[in-house]
């Protein structure tokens, strides 16, 4: 009996120790699938987060696929942005490329010379608002500069509507976004923030500005996609922007257009501006 009793007990403490054998596989089994688990929340979170970022991007330029992507980020951070030294240039030696850009709604005007036309240091738009001038940098972003006078004599902008209000109590940001030709700023244009001129040029004096009150800048979809969209920053809190859209002017007249539209509020459906601003007309000069 006793060695009956020994054969069933060392059978008992083989499998006790094989279903605790398994236990532990199991356990280890579970650990690392809570392991992906969690990187693959983070990777989704992150992923998210970029797509709101990318979603409250008004600022976009080489004319987004969507609205978002026409937009700069309005996700504020804890820190400020390293800072970037804008690489100088001889303006005078530049040549400017404006490649083809079938994406999204285009209304299609040729392209810029390749010489940047070093005169246009101001442009002025008559909108439906007032009138908004704007003191440009053309030996600072030439190229910015020059498909601004291009697309102006062009009558490009003409009849136009600013298609984006973001504020700091929804965005983050404090900016007004126009330039989208086939923009129609009622609340109901899924394709607003889609349009542009069909080319695309590359940044410039990225880093060189603060994203301060009244500054103007490029929208993009990413870097080197500049079209035709830009925005017009009407407070402060937009100098958490990252330096990735490229300013080519400030506000010297009209910040009191700006601040009666942003007064007004948006549509919520896509942040279309309710007090809308059309614009009528653009000129370019030299400073007097």
């Amino acid at each position: 009996m006793t060695a009956v009793a020994t054969g069933r007990e060392r059978q008992k403490q083989l499998a006790r120790e094989h279903y605790e054998r398994q236990m532990k596989r199991r356990m280890e089994r579970q650990a690392k699938a809570r392991r992906t688990a969690v990187v693959g929340s983070t990777v989704g979170v992150l992923v998210v987060i970029g797509g709101v970022v990318a979603a409250t991007v008004l600022i976009g330029g080489g004319e987004p696929e969507s609205n978002a992507a026409a937009s700069p980020s309005a996700a504020p951070t804890e820190s400020a942005p390293p800072p970037v030294t804008p690489t100088p240039i001889d303006a005078t030696k530049v040549t400017c490329e404006y490649p083809k850009e079938d994406k999204g709604a285009v209304k299609d005007v040729g392209t810029p010379p390749a010489k940047p036309d070093l005169k246009a240091e101001r442009m002025t738009l008559k909108t439906s608002q007032g009138e908004i001038v704007i003191d440009m940098e053309p030996t600072k972003a030439p190229c910015t500069v020059n498909s601004f006078a291009f697309l102006a004599k062009k009558n490009y902008f003409d009849g136009t509507k600013c298609h984006r209000l973001v504020t700091p109590e929804t965005g983050g940001l404090a900016i007004l976004q126009c330039g989208d030709p086939l923009a129609t700023a009622d609340g109901k244009g899924e394709k607003d923030g889609q349009g542009g001129p069909g080319y695309r040029f590359n940044d410039e004096y990225l880093g060189g500005m603060q994203y301060g009150r009244g500054v103007v800048a490029m929208a993009n979809s990413g870097p080197n996609t500049n079209g035709s969209q830009f925005f017009l920053i009407f407070g402060d809190e937009t100098k958490q922007l990252p330096p990735q859209y490229t300013p080519f002017g400030t506000v010297s007249k009209g910040m009191d257009v700006l601040d009666k539209v942003a007064k007004g509020g948006f549509l919520a459906d896509n942040q279309s501006p309710k007090v809308g601003v059309e614009i009528k007309d653009v000129t370019i000069s030299g400073k007097s």
